[in-house]
């Protein structure tokens, strides 16, 4: 469960407090990632710089090579050769001028293949436009076969707080996944949640995701690696097309992003990790039916949520971000690609999201379709979070969304015992999820059309999916940390400590002015198992709370000041 284990240092030093960025919700009346078309390209956010046809797409040939690392500023322009690692380092800032085209080493026997590694403190101003997009792709030629795994990726690493640390923990500090070797440069996360690591919009990343090492899990570069990125990076309209491994992966850290492109990639679209805390909207998912992730073991998803690899997975901060406003198309499409709705022997495609090992990631406002798997949550811990009180900072929330009931999709895989369809279809019910309309209800202007041309995600105007979006949820309250903040209580103030606990556990905060304060502590089906209601001054005040009589398991401690609530899990073990 979501071990809410706030230090007393933590409290005092304010190490986790969110960080605050430009980002705004844009309040919509539709679902899904695009609104009624009018017709034109004015409603079409991918209209000019994305390409639905990368692997027929010719560049003219490189003038100029980028190698080595980059330690002082540095300007790019016209068709450059990126050739093998590079490294943004020292501070530097790369920028790049818009209509740039990239074109990446592909990987050979020294396995280095292109490569663009933004260090810690380093930048990024990738900064193209509608008309002129910066590209990312292949140097290989259309004759020669472009594929996902060509070449590596681009990665970006910042200071922000991620939640575990294969470097070091105290800050947490870790290596980039894909490498093999350890090297300073490719380390991220650090204290600082606002870090800025510069711009990247209006880009396009084709044909990466190399496998540096295609024995070894884990070794595979994402067209778009994110880690411990912070607030202050602008992140928008990127497309990653035929990636050899996730489109997008998030590795803790708070960066928001809006209208992202997952196109054609082998493995996830959108993958979060190590205590991610950012907002995402306007997102577009698209599956090809014949490329999935073949390694061993293997699942391509649309989703994938992991809050940190060991058991239980109580690591802090909370993998916790919040998707609204995404269209997720899968293999399947609408039924029809293969006439008798099958997919290739063989196939790994799996789960539209698959959230496991105590993430709290919500998904709101939201079209999935074409998956033969809808929700797959995964672990005990993960469904606490989904049936904790709203006002929880462990509650994860998919609610106002539509998973189609076509193709045979299901929408609880894991053991009956735990997820039952009983669950699922009252959670669906209290949430507005909507598991009847079909997608031709849904009514997409042209969303399944053939590998090359183009297709246009925007609804018709008859469209179910014009109706129903929502952004009242405490989700879209309190920026990151999906929680209606109390008014009276000194921001990010609230914790409880030790926990889990196992005697006792202690309740602070940091009242603004004198206030009367009632503390309910509810079990799982929300009995009030203890109450203390007292009279405080303003300042830091702690109150203790007995948990000796209480059983082993979960438990809600409820903040309430004038009508206003806050809710933290503890965990009592005995």
């Amino acid at each position: 469960m979501k071990k809410i284990y706030l230090s007393a240092m933590a409290l005092l030093t304010g190490t986790l407090l969110n960080a605050q960025s430009s980002f705004t919700w844009d309040v919509t009346n539709y679902k899904g990632a695009f609104p009624v078309t009018d017709n034109t390209p004015a409603t079409d956010w991918t209209s000019d710089w994305a390409n639905w046809d990368p692997e027929n797409t010719n560049y003219a040939a490189p003038t100029s090579t980028l190698s080595g690392d980059i330690s002082t500023n540095t300007t790019i322009s016209g068709v450059v050769y990126l050739d093998g690692f590079v490294h943004v380092k020292n501070g530097a800032t790369l920028t790049i001028q818009p209509g740039t085209v990239i074109r990446c080493k592909q990987t050979d026997v020294s396995l280095t293949p292109g490569t663009l590694i933004i260090t810690r403190g380093s930048k990024i101003m990738a900064q193209g436009t509608a008309t002129a997009p910066i590209v990312f792709t292949s140097i290989k030629s259309v004759n020669d076969g472009r594929n996902p795994g060509d070449w590596g990726g681009v990665i970006i690493l910042g200071n922000g707080v991620i939640n575990t640390g294969g470097v070091s923990t105290n800050p947490n500090v870790s290596k980039v996944e894909g490498f093999n070797t350890v090297d300073p440069l490719r380390y991220y996360g650090g204290t600082d949640d606002n870090d800025n690591s510069g711009v990247l919009s209006y880009v396009r990343i084709e044909f990466a995701g190399v496998a540096l090492d295609p024995l070894q899990s884990n070794s595979e570069i994402n067209g778009l690696t994110l880690g411990g990125v912070g607030a202050s990076t602008q992140i928008d309209h990127i497309q990653v097309s035929f990636s050899g491994d996730d489109s997008f992966e998030w590795f803790g850290g708070t960066v928001d992003a809006k209208y992202l492109i997952a196109y054609r990639g082998v493995d996830d679209d959108f993958d979060v990790d190590f205590g991610f805390r950012g907002r995402v909207q306007y997102g577009l998912g698209v599956k090809d039916p014949y490329l999935w992730d073949a390694i061993s073991g293997g699942a391509s998803n649309g989703f994938e949520s992991d809050n940190n690899g060991t058991s239980p997975y109580l690591a802090l901060p909370l993998t916790k971000p919040i998707f609204s406003n995404i269209t997720l198309i899968g293999a399947k499409g609408d039924g029809t690609v293969y006439g008798d709705n099958t997919l290739p022997s063989g196939e790994a495609h799996e789960a539209a999201a698959h959230i496991r090992r105590n993430s709290s990631t919500s998904i709101l406002n939201s079209l999935i379709l074409g998956y033969e798997k809808g929700l797959r949550l995964q672990n005990s811990v993960t469904l606490d979070n989904f049936n904790a009180p709203a006002t929880a900072d462990s509650a994860a929330i998919i609610a106002n969304s539509n998973i189609t009931p076509e193709i045979n999709s299901t929408y609880i895989t894991e053991s009956a015992s735990v997820f039952t369809q009983n669950w699922y279809h009252t959670y669906a019910t209290a949430n507005n999820i909507d598991t009847v309309t079909t997608i031709a209800q849904i009514n997409f202007v042209n969303a399944f059309a053939a590998l090359g041309t183009t297709p246009d995600y925007r609804l018709n105007a008859s469209s179910t999916a014009t109706a129903g979006a929502n952004f009242t949820s405490p989700a879209f309250v309190g920026g990151f940390t999906a929680v209606n903040e109390l008014n009276a209580l000194k921001q990010n103030s609230f914790g409880v400590y030790p926990n889990p606990a196992n005697n006792n556990a202690t309740i602070a905060f940091d009242l603004l002015e004198n206030k009367q304060v009632n503390v309910l502590v509810t079990d799982v089906l929300g009995n009030v198992v203890s109450t203390i209601n007292s009279d405080l001054y303003k300042g830091y005040n702690t109150l203790n709370i007995n948990t000796s009589n209480l059983s082993s398991g979960v438990y809600y401690i409820s903040l309430e000041i004038n009508n206003q609530k806050e809710t933290k899990k503890l965990i009592i073990t005995h």
